[in-house]
């Protein structure tokens, strides 16, 4: 059998990319995307190298960022063009392999187990075409399993190859901090920490019935990844898991005060949970409820539905309901969340009930048939209920937030920026 041979190809600095390929005036600049100060998700979501460089940071506030680079260029995310970039960049790799698995928009694994070429041969092709004909750049880690691929994506910075094979891994990765190892998280971390265990390969040394014992079913996964034992598959490209559940969660303009501004944002977050429900062909057997109150503490809860939905109105009304059971307004309301969760196909068949008016669901089911056709046609904001007509504490609307057509027109290769 050939040893396997996977790519992780981790795309640069990716909003801020797309934003200078988009908008040429900003190259050789520090640059941030940004959310809205205004609606007060004041934070960077993306730096470029140059911004970076400067100390800005992911998460740190745009206040800060400009303090700390007065020269720093600002600009807000535009994702529908983020995820065009993100299909380009597919296409590209669809030329080496079928085998392609997302990892968020910036981010594939690819087996190129069967290619004729090299792996190392068609890494470097991709990182080439990529900035021939994209404008952007990739780094790519090549190795014999997913995670140390990704291992290997992250080691050099921008615009570089690193291999990690089955003769090298102990001295390139088992110096490193656990916490790099995919899964391994802060409180994984912490937890690794108590006992000891700062490094990969000091965690490759504990005995793996020790890590189950402490860590659970995760203490063992990790020591298979330390140990270089990974063999999870990258799936087809076509192949598409089914979420587990869908959420719409916004950070009010002003305070919520009160039932009645809560009940109208629940509303206006279902509407867009139930559109989601219904383009998935998913169902809801349970919803969840998330408030965090202004002062950043958050309380939850979650309810089991007595039938699936895929109606805003029935996720609206139970999620309501479990709002008013979890929050006192001892506090203002800054955030909310509701979540469709326990998702099952709608074509599951369900048990009949005797006392369920079929007929009404049937007709409800029609009328959000004809909803969905306007919002395709007109956007997600075209058609809303009358009682959230006057909600002033949501977000405005996105542009583009419907079926809109649009072309990324690319200036070419982006130059190399200097320090």
């Amino acid at each position: 059998m050939k040893k396997r041979a996977i790519l992780h190809s981790d795309a640069n600095c990716f909003y801020a990319s797309c934003e200078i390929v988009l908008n040429p005036e900003l190259r050789d600049k520090a640059v941030a995307v940004c959310g809205s100060t205004e609606e007060r998700h004041g934070i960077v979501l993306a730096k470029s190298e140059l911004a970076k460089k400067a100390g800005i940071t992911t998460g740190m506030p745009n206040w800060e960022a400009k303090k700390k680079c007065p020269e720093l260029i600002i600009v807000p995310p535009r994702f529908e063009y983020y995820k065009e970039f993100s299909r380009l960049l597919h296409k590209i790799y669809e030329d080496y392999t079928d085998l392609i698995e997302p990892y968020g928009l910036d981010e594939c694994w690819l087996d190129v187990t069967d290619s004729l070429m090299s792996p190392m041969e068609i890494a470097s092709k991709i990182r080439q075409r990529v900035k021939d004909e994209l404008g952007l750049t990739v780094s790519i880690g090549v190795s014999f399993n997913k995670v140390f691929a990704k291992l290997g994506s992250d080691l050099k910075k921008p615009d570089a190859i690193t291999e990690i094979t089955e003769d090298n891994f102990k001295e390139k990765i088992w110096t490193l901090p656990c916490s790099d190892l995919l899964y391994c998280g802060r409180q994984t971390t912490m937890r690794l920490e108590e006992i000891g265990v700062t490094t990969i390969g000091q965690l490759a040394k504990v005995p793996r019935d020790f890590l189950e014992r402490r860590l659970g079913k995760n203490g063992g996964m990790l020591w298979d990844f330390a140990n270089g034992l990974d063999m999870s598959p990258v799936a087809h490209m076509d192949e598409k898991a089914p979420p587990k559940s869908i959420g719409h969660g916004i950070t009010c303009v002003e305070n919520l005060v009160n039932n009645d501004e809560a009940e109208k944002v629940i509303v206006s977050l279902a509407i867009d949970v139930g559109y989601k429900l219904r383009k998935e062909g998913l169902c809801a057997r349970g919803v969840a409820i998330t408030v965090k109150n202004e002062f950043l503490s958050s309380a939850s809860a979650q309810a089991r539905l007595p039938k699936p939905v895929q109606d805003e109105v029935s996720l609206a009304k139970a999620g309501f309901s479990l709002f008013k059971e979890i929050y006192n307004w001892e506090s203002k309301v800054r955030a909310i969340t509701i979540t469709a969760i326990d998702l099952i196909d709608e074509d599951l068949p369900q048990q009949r009930d005797l006392f369920y008016d079929y007929d009404k669901a049937e007709k409800k089911k029609k009328l959000f048939s004809v909803v969905d056709e306007i919002k395709n046609t007109y956007g997600k904001g075209s058609i809303k209920p009358a009682t959230v007509l006057d909600e002033k504490k949501m977000p405005p609307p996105k542009a583009n937030d419907g079926a809109v057509d649009f072309e990324i027109k690319l200036p070419g290769p982006m130059k190399k920026q200097q320090s």
